[in-house]
C-alpha cells in the first residue's frame, strides 16, 4: 500500500469515527445518528466503500468517495446549522427562541470529521504516477 493510499485509508477510518463522536451539545452530547440517523448511515456507508476501495487498490473508486465524503461532510454541516437555528422555532418569543438556539454547541467530532474528510482528498491528490524519469531514459549497457 502506497503512502498516499494510506493516508486516504486513514481519512476513512476517521469520517467512520466520526459519526460516534460527539457532533453538538445541548443537554446531551449529539452524534451523527441522533440529529439525522438515515444521513449517518449513508455517511457510514460511503466511508465503508472507502476503506474498501483503498484495500483493494481501486484508484477511481477512492477518488469518487474521497469528493463525495468531503461533498456529504459540508451538506451535513450546513444542514446542522440550519437545524440548530431552527430547532426552537415553536416558542412564539424569539429572544427565547434565540437564546435557546445559542446554547447549542458544536463538539470535537466535527474536527475529527473534517480532518477525515480533508486526509482522504490529500491522499487522492498525493495519488500521482509521475516519477522523476522514466524507465525508457536509463542507460542498458
Amino acid at each position: 500500500m502506497r503512502i498516499s493510499s494510506f493516508i486516504s485509508f486513514v481519512g476513512f477510518i476517521m469520517v467512520f469515527v466520526a459519526t460516534f463522536c460527539p457532533i453538538a451539545h445541548f443537554i446531551i452530547n449529539q452524534n451523527v445518528y441522533q440529529l439525522n440517523k438515515p444521513y449517518g448511515l449513508v455517511m457510514l456507508l460511503v466511508s465503508i466503500v472507502g476503506v474498501v476501495a483503498t484495500v483493494f487498490n481501486n484508484p477511481k473508486l477512492v477518488k469518487l468517495i474521497a469528493w463525495l465524503t468531503v461533498g456529504l461532510v459540508v451538506l451535513f454541516y450546513i444542514a446542522a446549522l440550519f437545524k440548530i437555528h431552527n430547532y426552537f422555532n415553536f416558542i412564539p418569543f424569539h429572544v427565547g427562541a434565540a437564546y435557546l438556539s445559542g446554547k447549542i454547541k458544536f463538539k470535537w467530532g466535527w474536527y475529527v470529521m473534517c480532518v477525515g474528510a480533508a486526509l482522504g482528498v490529500i491522499g487522492v491528490l498525493g495519488n500521482s504516477k509521475t516519477s522523476a524519469f522514466n524507465k525508457s531514459d536509463t542507460l542498458v549497457p
